[in-house]
Formats: C-alpha cells, structure tokens, sequence
C-alpha cells in the first residue's frame, strides 16, 4: 500500500514554524528541519512559500496582526504611545523570537502596514513635521524591540551559564569584581553590589525607558512652538 503523504497548506506550515521556532534559536530554523517537523521533503515546501524569509515575513505579519488587535489606547499622543509599547512589549514576549522576525523583516505585508500605519496616527495629532513623526516612532519601537530582544537574550546566557558550572553567574561576577581595582571598576562594583543591574528587564526599567522617550518628544514640541 502507497504511504499517504501528509495534507499540508500555508496555515500548517506557519504553526510548525511557530513550534520550530519555540525549540531554539532562529538561527538553527531552516527549511530543512521545518520539512522534517511536517513530515514532507523540502522541496514540497516551495509550493507555498519561495524562501525562508517569505516565511519569516508572513510570521511578522502574523504578530503584527495580533498587536493591532490587542491595542486598543485611546487619548493624547502620549497615552497612545505608551500603550503600544507596552502591547508591542506583551505580544512579542508571548511569541519565539518574534523580535527578531520583526527586525529581519521589510514590510512588505498588509498587517505590517497596518500595523506601522497604526503607530504614526499616535504621533499624528503633534506639530512636529513629518521626518520627525517617523523618528519617534522609529525610535519608540526599537527601544521597544531591544529591551524585549536584551532579556531574551540575558535569560538565555543565565541558562547557558547554569549549565556548563555549578556556581551561579552572580558569584563568578562578584569574585571577579573583587580581583579589579576601584578606578577599573569601582562604579560597576557598587551598582552591582546594590542589584540595580537586577532592574534590567523589569516593568519599572521599561517605564522609565519610555518616560525618557517621551519627555524627549515632548521638548522638541515645546522649542518647536516658541
């Protein structure tokens, strides 16, 4: 009896690149392994996506889709900007690597430009000039996208560490503060000593990013109207 071959379409293809993706690092995805996660050969694949970036640029379409449903601030430019980063900042930490597709990504899909299109109405209302409404947006959302991109990337040293030693990462870093000298490292030693480097990652440490983007924009407002 002739094996039957598994049913596949772009949706099933999509979720086993999600599942891929939540195994690892994006840089081990490839099409190869997502064949073998679907049970074809690779070659099958190309029927429905031309390249591994059409598949990551549908997947960024796919978050893009999910931020635009979940945002739903109303209120000035300020209240609106904040609430979308901190609903660009929940989705992306619910979706693998999902910061990074959205980095790798052009947007060349409709979601994507809705999604973008989304972000500049929050600036929309500001005397500022057209060049300068992109730059706070461009700037919100990368702030956004590497915090979101540098407590990935700490968790994942943290476990790495773990892993090869029995010692934990905090008392290999004191011992190793304690062999340098105050003008090396006297600063680093007390603020490390006093855990503000735990901040990193934290609701408070992205509150306060957000406050510095904003007031930032705010000023420029004012010098723009005197």
């Amino acid at each position: 009896m002739k094996k039957q071959q598994p049913q596949i379409s772009e949706d099933k293809i999509l979720e086993a690149s999600w599942e891929l993706l939540g195994e690892g690092d994006i840089e081990k995805f490839s099409m190869r392994r997502l064949a073998d996660r679907l049970g074809i050969q690779a070659p099958s694949l190309y029927w429905y996506f031309k390249s591994k970036q059409n598949i990551y640029q549908r997947l960024a379409g796919q978050v893009s889709k999910v931020i635009l449903e979940e945002f739903h601030s109303e209120g000035d430019w300020k209240e609106q900007l904040i609430g979308l980063a901190v609903t660009i900042r929940s989705v992306l930490s619910r979706y693998p690597c999902s910061t990074q597709l959205m980095m790798m990504t052009l947007p060349h899909e409709p979601d994507i430009i809705r999604f973008t299109n989304r972000m500049l109405l929050c600036v929309e209302s500001t005397p500022l000039d057209q060049e300068q409404k992109m730059q706070v947006v461009v700037t919100l959302v990368n702030y956004v996208y590497y915090f979101v991109l540098d407590d990935y990337q700490h968790q994942r040293n943290v476990s790495a560490v773990l892993k090869e030693q029995k010692e934990l990462p905090g008392e290999e870093m004191t011992q190793l503060l304690d062999s340098m000298s105050e003008s090396e490292a006297g600063l680093f030693r007390r603020m490390f000593t006093n855990g503000l480097f735990e901040l990193m990652g934290t609701d408070r440490a992205f509150e306060f990013g957000l406050k510095l983007i904003l007031l930032g924009t705010q000023q420029v407002i004012e010098e723009q109207m005197k």
